[in-house]
């Protein structure tokens, strides 16, 4: 029992000699509580909606209004035609659309009923589903208050994903999401190696620069990226059945700046990190928020706005749109081309810091 003491005291130092991974232990379950508890829900309200009023009467001010005043839908813009229209559903900018023919007005007086066209979104199921149901509540709802014999006819449009099938929509999220994750595991654990294997002190000596050894450590890194993202596009292609609606050389392209967005990432964890602990806590602290604030199984549209806002922090977020844009839009460059600018701006930032906190190791 005393040697059993002996030890326990001795472990308890340990823990206390390392400051940095007591703090990360304590703060990682108040943070995981946190994000999780205002994430996690599926319950989608404010669902962004555009409307193509082609009537502009008082009668389709106030049907529109019964939708914008709800909890369901908030207004994103009023658009002036289709095209317009379509080019916010295929940035995300909307996920529903409302269509109000001409005569919308006349039709109600003549013969109390009229149909108007709901676009929907169908690349995220459980929006998708949310919004077909709010729309005919509240159609029903303002031809109850009219007092109409017939009503408004919903003629509703699912785009993309008319079968809403929740494959197409979590297939090529897991395919980022794995990509992330290997990325970073990868290359986290990098300088971290060399530093306990003692390794570190040789590059110090040596005349190499320190953003050339982190290019250079990447590199090979890349390589593998570049073989998993494949490999797991093939499964979701061939065995799943996900359709590949766009060009998938721009696919591979963007998927590259991602794999260097994730190294990128990995790097900076490994400089900071003294020992492959903090390497795996750190990389904890940014897969676990990635899964739930990038819009990869909950939709962001039902987060409070804070954690809504926070999602744009994780390079995931874009790279989940570049997914689901190309392969279940079939969008181009023209569509994706922020997201692809967001990616590339994380990389030299997280590179440059990277490159910068190396270099104070060197020296």
């Amino acid at each position: 029992m005393n040697r059993f003491k002996h030890i326990i005291i001795k472990e308890f130092i340990h823990i206390r000699r390392d400051p940095a991974s007591v703090a990360m232990l304590i703060m990682m379950p108040l943070f995981f509580m946190l994000i999780f508890g205002y994430a996690v829900n599926t319950e989608v309200d404010q669902i962004y909606i555009g409307v193509l009023d082609g009537d502009q009467t008082f009668e389709s001010r106030e049907f529109v209004r019964s939708f914008i005043t709800s909890d369901y839908f908030q207004l994103y813009t009023d658009v002036s035609d289709t095209s317009e229209l379509q080019r916010l559903v295929e940035k995300g900018r909307i996920k529903t659309a409302l269509i109000i023919p001409t005569g919308f007005s006349k039709n109600l007086t003549a013969t109390g009923n009229c149909e108007v066209e709901l676009i929907v979104d169908g690349s995220d199921p459980t929006v998708a589903r949310t919004a077909l149901q709010s729309a005919n509540l509240l159609s029903k709802a303002f031809t109850m208050k009219q007092r109409m014999e017939q009503g408004i006819y919903l003629s509703t449009n699912v785009w993309y994903n008319p079968s809403m099938k929740s494959t197409i929509f979590t297939i090529p999220g897991l395919i980022g999401l794995i990509m992330q994750n290997i990325t970073v595991m990868l290359t986290s654990f990098s300088l971290v190696r060399e530093r306990e294997k003692g390794t570190i002190e040789q590059l110090m000596v040596s005349p190499i620069r320190a953003h050339e050894l982190i290019l250079g450590k990447m590199i090979p890194y890349i390589v593998v990226g570049n073989i998993d993202f494949l490999i797991t596009l093939g499964i979701g292609i061939l065995y799943f059945k996900i359709p590949l609606m766009g060009s998938f050389m721009l696919l591979m392209i963007l998927g590259n700046a991602f794999i260097f967005c994730s190294l990128a990432i990995g790097m900076m964890i490994s400089t900071i990190s003294k020992n492959q602990l903090q390497a795996m806590q750190m990389t904890l602290l940014i897969i676990l928020p990635s899964v739930l604030l990038s819009g990869f199984v909950f939709p962001r549209e039902a987060m409070p706005l804070p954690i809504f806002y926070a999602g744009y922090l994780i390079p995931l977020t874009y790279f989940l749109e570049i997914l689901r844009g190309i392969i279940v839009k079939g969008v181009g460059l023209e569509i994706i081309y922020q997201q692809a600018l967001f990616l590339l701006g994380f990389s030299l930032i997280l590179l440059t810091l990277a490159s910068v906190r190396f270099k104070q190791h060197l020296e």
